[in-house]
This record gives C-alpha cells, sequence and structure tokens, in this order.
C-alpha cells in the first residue's frame, strides 16, 4: 500500500492594498456592513432569436438619484451581460424584490448561467409596455427606464436611468428583502 505525501495547504494570496493602502478584502468586509436592498434588473434582448430574450440581474447596488426628473442609478460590472445589453437596448426595468422573493435574487444572480430563458419560465411576471422587459409580479415596486447616461468607474458601469413608469404593490405586510454582510436578509 502506497502512501501519499500531502502537501502543505496553499497559503491565501497576501492582501495586497492598492495605492490608497486599501485591499480587496478589506473594502469588500467593510462595504459588507452597509444594508442594501435588492432588485431585479431586466431587460429584453430583440436580436437574441426569433423571438428575443428576457435577461435578469440581481443587483444591491441601485439607488434613487433625482426627483425632478425622476432617475435612478444601478452599478453593473463591466463586461457582464446585462451591462452589454444595456449599451445596445435603450429601455430596462428594475423589480424591487421583496424579503418573500429570496428565490429571485439568488437565482438570478448565479455566475456562469447560459441563458435566462428557464430561469425567468417559473417566476410570474408582466412585460412592461414601456421597456419590454420583466417585471416581477408581486414586487414591492417596478420601474421602467430608459438610459440616460453611462459612466465607467473602475470594474463598474453606473447606468443612470430616467424613470418612464413606476407600478406599486398592494401593502401585503411583506418587507424588502436586504442584503448584509454577504447574505440575503429580512428587515425586522
Amino acid at each position: 500500500m502506497s502512501r501519499k505525501t500531502l502537501s502543505p495547504p496553499v497559503p491565501p494570496l497576501p492582501a495586497v492594498p492598492h495605492a490608497e493602502g486599501v485591499s480587496n478584502d478589506e473594502f469588500r468586509a467593510a462595504m459588507s456592513r452597509l444594508a442594501s436592498g435588492v432588485v431585479l434588473v431586466t431587460a429584453h434582448d430583440p436580436d437574441d432569436g426569433p423571438r428575443g430574450e428576457d435577461v435578469g440581474m440581481t443587483a444591491t447596488a441601485f439607488v434613487s438619484v433625482s426627483l425632478d426628473p425622476p432617475l435612478v442609478l444601478v452599478s453593473l460590472r463591466n463586461g457582464s451581460r446585462m451591462d452589454d445589453l444595456l449599451a445596445e437596448v435603450p429601455c430596462w426595468a428594475v423589480s424591487v424584490l421583496t424579503e418573500n422573493q429570496r428565490h429571485v435574487a439568488s437565482r438570478f444572480s448565479m455566475k456562469n448561467r447560459v441563458s435566462d430563458r428557464l430561469l425567468f419560465a417559473d417566476v410570474p411576471h408582466t412585460r412592461g409596455g414601456a421597456s419590454g422587459a420583466p417585471l416581477v409580479d408581486g414586487a414591492l415596486s417596478v420601474l421602467e427606464c430608459r438610459t440616460e447616461s453611462r459612466v465607467v468607474a473602475g470594474d463598474h458601469t453606473l447606468v443612470v436611468g430616467r424613470v418612464l413608469t413606476v407600478g406599486l404593490s398592494p401593502e401585503d405586510g411583506s418587507g424588502p428583502l436586504a442584503y448584509f454582510r454577504g447574505r440575503y436578509r429580512r428587515l425586522d
């Protein structure tokens, strides 16, 4: 019987600070302590197949920018499918998810998925009249937007959208889905 020699575990890479002195790990840890709302950003890609394809992405970097005119901002990872699509398609939508829609957030945050068609198959939604994008049924609110500007900021693109339509779900006692310390959570 031969014995295998176990090699020592590979040490983690050192936390290399940026010129500012902050490492990626330190920055990530600090920002994980900021609770964020969770939204599903959606768009319809008319050029993908005969009927096009719906695309969705979970986001926690979504904020109101202006009341007059009504503007919002979403941060998209450079080169992501949503970033590439919103560079081509002018209108898109946002569904503000409830604490009961954690499964939707998890589903659309999976990396390296081939197609969103199956992901939308059992998520109840309607198609937005202004954007053509899916709007998640039962979301706290839905917004349809038209891109006003795009700004590359480090490894992300900040997309500012003018809000074209708003839909509010009836108050049913559901609270928002939050993201805090790397997990989806209920706000209590």
